[in-house]
């Protein structure tokens, strides 16, 4: 009957077009990894759904019906060329009158029972990209496209040494090396490629680079050529350069934080084709930092791959003649510090690195959540979504543990806490400390259950996934430190933090919010300690500090609270822990871990290794039992505690300050900001303001507002600025006149004698003001005719007393010799 709705029958069966485009187009950017035939279970339905004729649910849309075809469908897509306009108008008010008892379901969203049969209701919304697949590879890191990337693909094992690592105990007749540079030396690994200040993120893509990987190493020229073979572009890698300038002895250069030409710090690199019972020498000549670890005993860590391979040893302390110093540099130029170390290679033909700490890459946080994804307990209280997506397209992704409730009543009454990470890239300690949390709360530990029960946790654990992909230290791909920017209003440029805080504000509109704690590393100060704000409500006075105590109390030989800090810094607005606290959170900090090790307890002088970290982790866990107490004993001890510690502490100030008060009574109306000092943290002013890609236009911009601007006089406010004003202008009157007489003097060929000139000039001073006071008078007395006399009088005296003052003022002018004052 229709031979056209035959033909489009047949193509019913045909694939979307643009699904099949977004299927490709997903698949090339590295969006979407999952095979076509494992599709999640909602993508399975709509695929039934679509290989099925529409169909029509005759009756109301809450009772089951018969359901069937609706043929006139297909039709209805023909009426329009094979009817005329007046009966195709009458089909379609009966159309639209049937529309009104049976409405087609064209929605994908819906369910279909095991006999293929339409269910009225909606399934969950299919996420953009499928997160994990146990068939499918891992969603690939994005890198920016100026990068270069290898293809291999590296994997550290864990492991714990098993005796301590002790800080390094200086002899005092370490080496101090000449720092020659590559004029005296030979530059053995380069990278060109790498956007530094002045250029700003454009795109990214699977792999960094298009084209083929170059060689950066140098070419061995046979078997016994003993030059060590560097490599840093991989994951999380960082060497800019390396010049060899003797045998065993290399300068290093490190690479500054991807479109700066700051924050040198982290280091992780490869070297081949070593040798055996042979010390080498390495020195970073490029480090910021006056000050550092490193020059109280801390040691770079090592991985020899043979050693993984064969004895299942990982990262380990490694170093001597360790030396941290000032670099020699000429005036004018900017000050770098030199770390200098030497080392014995374990194995000939060996690959091993070199890292400032513990790596924690994206990728290693990936594998972590796919085994968490798979395991089918706990990802029945582990919730995986996307956040966003940074500026480089890597998912930012946020987990929503808590076991479920069974009343909305007892879901409603859970608190929440709020945990972050690696905000900072180069502070890998804060991943280690995350996943020790993870750990915990994800078991079948009695108070992890409890903790599940009775919190909802919102944990992120990589804030900037990019930072750590390129190996930066501070910032993100803006150019940036993302925690100097939690109050931003530009989404587009700072995602990761911009949703953060966005997923913050909302959860608060839903409950509250008793902890939020961002984990951090430090690179001056040794243990583990927090970074909190003073409350400014009396009511909970000191109650931001039980929660560090009780921690110190669990973790004595980690935590220091000796080292913890109270005071909001006005440098310090725009971090996580602060804006946090503004927005209503009392418990807010920034948990900081040292790169090194503890000078407490039982691990006094001693590295602190990943599973000391992850135990920290179990420690915030076991704290917040603790602090969460229906019985509330501990708390009011630590309460009393405090107390009695900075009372301890205002005396002390006021004894340094040679001070004698009596407190009693009074003591606890003193500021807390006022007894602590600032904290030691990084400087990161430099790393705040616009993204690096607005700069550029904010300079034209004001580049153009200063062209147009045009200058107006500011205007004279008080009456004495108007005097003042008045008296200026008569004066270069006078001078004018003066130059006048003068000029009309020399005119006429006469010399005046100074004494007869300064007359002159009196008296046709006092002639102008003789005129100008009758005119000032005529004026008054001709505007205050209606006045009463009294008022004429008051307004006069000051003009009087003006015009007297500025003769006066003429008079000692006009004192001084002529030739002093009119030089011409």
């Amino acid at each position: 009957m229709f031979p056209a709705l035959e033909t489009e029958l047949k193509q019913e069966t045909l694939p979307d077009p643009y699904e099949d485009f977004m299927y490709h187009h997903l698949q090339y950017y590295g969006y979407f990894k999952a095979q076509r035939g494992s599709l999640p279970n909602s993508a399975t339905h709509q695929h039934v759904w679509k290989n099925k004729p529409p169909y029509l649910v005759s009756g109301s849309f809450g009772e089951r019906e018969d359901v069937i075809p609706d043929p006139l469908q297909k039709e209805k897509l023909l009426w329009p060329t094979c009817l005329p306009s007046t009966v195709r108008r009458q089909i379609e008010a009966v159309s639209r009158d049937s529309l009104m008892l049976r409405s087609p379901l064209k929605s994908r969203q819906l369910l279909h029972d095991k006999f293929g049969e339409v269910k009225p209701c909606l399934q969950e919304p299919r996420d953009l990209f499928a997160f994990f697949s146990s068939s499918g590879p891992l969603q690939a890191p994005r890198w920016p496209i100026e990068c270069e990337v290898i293809k291999e693909s590296l994997c550290h094992i864990e492991w714990v040494p098993p005796q301590p690592e002790y800080f390094y105990q200086p002899t005092g007749n370490e080496k101090l090396p000449e720092i020659v540079g590559e004029e005296k030396g030979t530059v053995v690994y380069q990278l060109d490629s790498v956007p530094t200040e002045g250029s700003y993120f454009t795109s990214a893509r699977v792999g960094g680079k298009r084209g083929i990987i170059r060689e950066l190493a140098v070419t061995l020229q046979g078997p016994e050529d003993n030059t060590l073979l560097f490599e840093s572009r991989f994951e999380s890698g960082n060497l800019q350069k390396a010049v060899r300038v003797d045998t065993y002895e290399y300068e290093l250069t490190l690479r500054t934080d991807l479109y700066t030409n700051k924050h040198t710090q982290w280091f992780y690199f490869r070297v081949q084709n070593t040798r055996k019972d042979v010390t080498y020498r390495f020195t970073i000549v490029n480090l910021l930092k006056p000050k550092s670890l490193y020059t109280i005993g801390m040691k770079p860590l090592m991985y020899s791959q043979l050693d993984a391979d064969t004895h299942n040893i990982g990262w380990r302390r490694e170093g001597k003649e360790i030396r941290y110093f000032k670099n020699n540099t000429e005036d004018g130029q900017q000050t770098f510090y030199c770390l200098t170390w030497t080392i014995q290679f374990p194995h000939d033909q060996d690959t091993c690195f070199f890292a400032h700490f513990y790596p924690y890459t994206y990728t290693d946080l990936q594998c972590y959540l796919l085994s968490v994804a798979n395991n089918p307990v706990q990802s029945q209280f582990c919730k995986l979504r996307t956040l966003c997506r940074s500026l480089a397209g890597n998912t930012v992704y946020l987990l929503t543990i808590t076991n479920p409730s069974r009343t909305p009543q007892e879901a409603a009454a859970k608190k929440a806490v709020v945990l972050s990470a690696r905000v900072h890239p180069g502070e890998s300690n804060g991943s280690w400390i995350m996943k020790g949390f993870l750990d915990f709360i994800l078991s079948n530990s009695p108070d992890a259950q409890l903790l599940r029960d009775i919190f909802i946790f919102k944990v992120v654990p990589m804030l900037n996934p990019d930072g750590v992909i390129v190996g930066n230290y501070r910032c993100s791909l803006a150019g940036r430190d993302l925690n100097r920017h939690y109050k931003t209003i530009l989404k587009e440029s700072f995602p990761c933090i911009w949703y953060t805080r966005n997923m913050i504000k909302r959860l608060l509109q839903e409950r509250e919010v008793l902890l939020y704690c961002d984990f951090h590393g430090h690179s001056r100060k040794n243990n583990i300690f927090l970074y909190g704000c003073n409350s400014n409500d009396r009511k909970y006075w000191l109650h931001e500090r039980i929660f560090p105590l009780m921690l110190s109390k669990n973790a004595p030989d980690k935590f220091s609270f000796q080292s913890c800090n109270f005071k909001v810094q006005k440098c310090k607005e725009g971090t996580g822990r602060v804006v946090m606290w503004r927005m209503g959170i009392l418990n807010s900090y920034t948990m900081e871990s040292t790169f090194g090790g503890s000078t407490l307890g039982n691990k006094r002088d001693t590295h602190f290794t990943t599973e000391d970290l992850k135990s920290l982790g179990y420690h915030v866990c076991d704290t917040l039992l603790d602090f969460c107490d229906p019985d509330r004993t501990k708390f009011m001890q630590c309460l009393a505690e405090l107390k009695e510690l900075l009372q301890k502490e205002i005396y002390k100030k006021f004894n340094e300050l040679g001070q004698d008060m009596d407190l009693e009574g009074s003591w606890s109306d003193i500021s807390l900001s006022d007894i602590e000092s600032s904290t030691s943290g990084s400087d990161s002013s430099l790393s705040d303001g616009l993204p690096v890609h607005l700069l550029n236009i904010a300079h034209e911009v004001n580049q153009k507002k200063k062209m147009h601007k045009k200058k107006k006089k500011k205007p004279l406010q008080t009456r004495k600025q108007r005097n003042e004003q008045y008296q200026k202008n008569n004066l270069m009157r006078e001078l004018k006149l003066t130059e006048d007489i003068l000029l009309h003097g020399r005119d006429k060929g006469s010399s005046l004698d100074p004494s007869k000139m300064t007359s002159l000039i009196l008296t046709k001073h006092k002639e102008r003001m003789q005129e100008m006071l009758t005119r000032t008078r005529g004026a008054a007395i001709h505007r205050e005719v209606c006045l009463t006399p009294t008022v004429t009088r008051e307004r006069s005296v000051p003009r009087q007393r003006s015009q007297d003052s500025q003769c006066r003022a003429l008079q000692r002018e006009a004192q001084i010799p002529a030739k002093s004052r009119f030089q011409i």
